[in-house]
């Protein structure tokens, strides 16, 4: 996509709608879907995420994308890097043999898990995720990475809240956020 970053950026926030007082009061909803709808606004957050991984000089392998609307940007992003994709799943969800880590949400707990054979020791993988708010799905990603003795880049995301503090838990990776609130 022609175009500079900064015009980039006026279109990724162009296309992000909020929904006061969703899924429930006090929450300010960010929502994705116009930036999915419009391939000028996907392909800009796909060339963000490239021109991140070039200034940084990362060598990837792998991208891993996380359940759900990693998916969504992880493909996109691994294609064009020329490298593989793999999923970080909720538990239950992969066939075959699977490693799995148990975290905590805010109002319980969960398991993510990827296949066993899915990343090979010492391949270099960054990972993505549509949202950054208290990072307990994306440290715990970090962590299976971590089981399967991957080199982690670091991790993007489309959206950071940055009053929830994530990357906080997510020290010491880095994180990279196209858009803050």
């Amino acid at each position: 996509m022609e175009g500079s970053s900064e015009s980039k950026m006026q279109l990724l926030l162009q296309h992000i709608r909020t929904f006061p007082d969703f899924p429930k009061q006090g929450i300010m909803f960010r929502d994705i879907c116009p930036i999915l709808k419009d391939p000028t606004a996907l392909t800009a957050v796909i060339d963000l995420f490239e021109e991140h991984v070039v200034k940084k000089n990362w060598k990837v392998d792998l991208i891993v994308g996380l359940d759900a609307r990693g998916f969504l940007f992880g493909p996109l992003l691994a294609q064009r890097l020329g490298v593989g994709f793999v999923m970080v799943r909720k538990k239950g969800k992969l066939p075959g043999a699977t490693v799995s880590v148990a975290y905590d949400l805010e109002y319980g707990k969960a398991e993510a898990e990827i296949q066993e054979d899915a990343v090979k020791p010492g391949q270099k993988v960054l990972l993505i995720d549509d949202l950054l708010a208290t990072g307990g799905t994306l440290f715990a990603a970090c962590e299976l990475m971590k089981k399967q003795h991957a080199d982690i880049q670091g991790c993007l995301v489309v959206i950071e809240l940055l009053e929830l503090k994530g990357i906080e838990r997510l020290k010491p990776y880095n994180v990279f956020s196209l858009v803050q609130y």
